[in-house]
């Protein structure tokens, strides 16, 4: 079968290697079909790394996907070949201490999708998987939207972790496709009045098709002034999406005493610095925020419903042979490329 691989910084190859084997009865063979870029893949493709893990060149990287099981473990109940099915990329343990206290998300021993260190990627033609990371998907849900729904359940751990009510506000800062995901889910949730910013005008543009009220780029305003004028008393909640020092300070600078921010975005710098002083003075609180913490149903139910539009967000399609293509295109922010899809199979 065939595989993309990274072979070094900013280089890719397709390559012939064996296929997977079923090795447990509770594992199912997956032909992938459709595999969405992620900023984390990104990262990798450009420096080799991810949150502070090294990859081990040539990897397969890739975990937002979907495609149709070919076969199943004699174990793997309620799938059969051909169920077309969404991945929750997390294989987590089931038996550490963080596992069994409903944080699988934190599992000590978990092997997560294209990880340096834990497992390979998605982007190849078939993938072994446990039978519970597979997801049955209705006819009526395209492959974009199955495979879409990994960053909307990143978004609906964070809003879950938000705990928002309607009619609070939320500032969201990064409007890539995590960001934008936020704001649909907020959105979705009966949030009161949203505000969006980003250093890109088609991502602006989005984040109003998104729900966002208001929207600024700091590279023509104050945005984090602007938004206080709007909001004097502060926003209840500030969403941090692009991994930036200024980002950070931005959102501290923007919450009400009491308020949240959350730290959604992955920042390619091993640190980052909070202004104690307003923090502590107005009591805020941090929140970090990690992969899905198993949203993936609760965003598939809400795709199927017709509650969030995720396809806006699929702006360009690729097959598996011009994946180097599009990891130019996300990694340079080229031709108003929000999320690149590559598909798998022909």
């Amino acid at each position: 079968m065939k595989a993309a691989f990274v072979t070094g910084p900013r280089r890719m190859e397709i390559r012939d290697i064996p296929m997977p084997r079923i090795q447990r009865d509770d594992e199912v063979l997956l032909k992938v079909d459709m595999v969405g870029v992620c900023g984390s893949d990104v990262h990798i493709y450009k420096t080799g790394q991810i949150g502070g893990l090294a990859a081990e060149f040539p990897w397969i990287v890739g975990h937002e996907c979907a495609g149709t099981v070919a076969a199943v473990g004699a174990s793997a109940r309620g799938l059969t070949p051909g169920r077309r099915v969404a991945v929750d990329p997390l294989i987590a343990c089931g038996r550490c201490d963080q596992c069994l206290s409903g944080r699988k998300h934190t599992c000590r021993n978990q092997k997560f999708l294209a990880t340096p260190g834990q497992a390979p990627g998605a982007l190849a033609e078939y993938v072994v998987l446990p039978a519970e990371c597979c997801y049955p998907i209705p006819d009526s849900m395209s492959f974009v939207q199955a495979a879409l729904s990994e960053p909307l359940a990143v978004a609906l751990h964070a809003r879950n972790l938000a705990r928002i009510q309607p009619g609070q506000t939320a500032a969201v800062l990064g409007c890539g496709p995590i960001g934008l995901c936020v704001l649909a889910s907020l959105r979705q949730a009966g949030a009161g009045r949203l505000y969006a910013t980003d250093l890109l005008d088609y991502r602006l543009e989005a984040a109003r098709r998104m729900g966002a009220d208001w929207t600024g780029s700091p590279l023509r305003q104050d945005v984090v002034g602007s938004i206080v004028r709007a909001e004097p008393a502060g926003v209840d909640f500030a969403f941090e999406c692009a991994g930036q020092q200024e980002t950070v300070d931005g959102g501290l600078r923007l919450l009400r005493p009491g308020g949240m921010l959350l730290l959604v975005g992955i920042s390619e710098q091993e640190r980052i610095t909070i202004d104690i002083h307003p923090a502590r003075r107005h009591e805020l609180t941090l929140q970090n925020v990690r992969r899905q913490n198993e949203c993936v149903r609760e965003a598939l139910d809400i795709v199927a419903g017709e509650k969030v539009n995720l396809d806006p967000l699929a702006t360009h399609d690729f097959a598996l042979a011009d994946s180097q293509a599009a990891f130019e295109m996300v990694s340079e922010y080229r031709d108003g490329v929000i999320k690149a899809m590559i598909h798998v199979a022909e």
